[in-house]
């Protein structure tokens, strides 16, 4: 198999056989104009800004890390002591938050997608 590696602006090409590496010939690089270069990655988008608790009614915190995968209630929704609110996604298993209460859904922290930690703030009740 032969290679070209190029090194400190010379041209080295290789010829490998059974283990062994023959130099077959050295050249200089020819300096050729600069080619723009072009990113096939694409631009990522600007992460949305979650909102930030602000300290009214009873926080509702994840119990474990994982990713939220659903909210099953809207701010200004009322919910039912043992009602679903939001499900977690670790370790390939849905996790259930329920409501701890009767309530009403104050404010929604966290959106679907988050990746959260235990104890990360996801509504609030009031």
């Amino acid at each position: 198999m032969k290679y070209k590696v190029t090194l400190n602006g010379k041209i080295y090409e290789v010829e490998v056989e059974q283990g062994e590496a023959m130099m077959v010939s050295v050249s200089d690089v020819v300096s050729a104009p600069a080619a723009p270069v072009v990113s096939a990655a694409p631009i990522p988008a600007e992460k949305p800004v979650a909102p930030v608790y602000d300290g009214g009614g009873e926080l509702i915190s994840s119990p474990l890390p994982g990713s939220i995968i659903e909210i099953k209630v809207s701010a200004g929704q009322t919910v039912k002591k043992g009602q679903i609110l939001v499900l977690i996604e670790a370790m390939k298993m849905e996790n259930e938050v329920l409501a701890s209460r009767d309530g009403v859904v104050r404010q929604i922290i966290t959106s679907r997608g988050a990746s959260v930690e235990t104890g990360a703030p996801l509504l609030t009740l009031s």
